[in-house]
């Protein structure tokens, strides 16, 4: 094997493990001290999504004026938070106390790699279940094409047999 070939090869082999590669990602999910049921339903779902994408999500409590006075409905807060997303991750760093802000890091269950290849697979399912439906629609728009082209051409065929037949009566 000659030496180009085989830098080229080692090239290909490195591109495509660079194409594989899933690089985690820190996502952020910001709460004030006072946020309302809903409010807190919709960053809890949000954060869901980002674990279940494999993403880590960095969980940030927004202080001001009094409320730097009450780290502990802080540390509440971001417990509860970690008790509902529990089924997506773990905890990595518990809650800390970083000037006006309160962060907590919470880590996916499951890899970027594991979560790409199974949102691929659904995608690759969901694409598999779309064509199929269509795919029996032309057949049968297909079939009635075809049963509409043939009968023409046997009412033809009919025709000039009948007239073939009155001819050789004629005659």
């Amino acid at each position: 094997m000659d030496y180009g070939k085989f830098k080229y090869e080692e090239a290909q082999k490195a591109k495509e493990a660079r194409k594989n590669q899933a690089n985690t990602v820190l996502k952020e999910v910001r709460f004030r001290l006072k946020i309302d049921k809903h409010d807190y339903e919709t960053k809890r779902k949000r954060a869901e999504g980002f674990l279940q994408g494999g993403d880590k999500v960095k969980a940030l409590i927004l202080f001001r004026g009094r409320e730097q006075s009450r780290p502990d409905q802080g540390v509440r807060l971001l417990q509860k938070f970690s008790e509902d997303v529990a089924e997506f991750g773990t905890v990595e760093s518990s809650p800390a106390i970083d000037g006006r802000n309160m962060v907590m890091v919470i880590a996916p269950l499951k890899n970027k790699a594991t979560a790409k290849a199974e949102a691929d697979s659904r995608r690759a399912a969901q694409q598999s279940r779309k064509t199929q439906p269509e795919t029996a629609q032309t057949e049968a728009a297909q079939t009635e094409t075809a049963k509409a082209v043939s009968e023409p051409a046997e009412t033809v065929q009919s025709e000039a047999k009948q007239k073939s037949t009155k001819e050789e009566k004629d005659a």
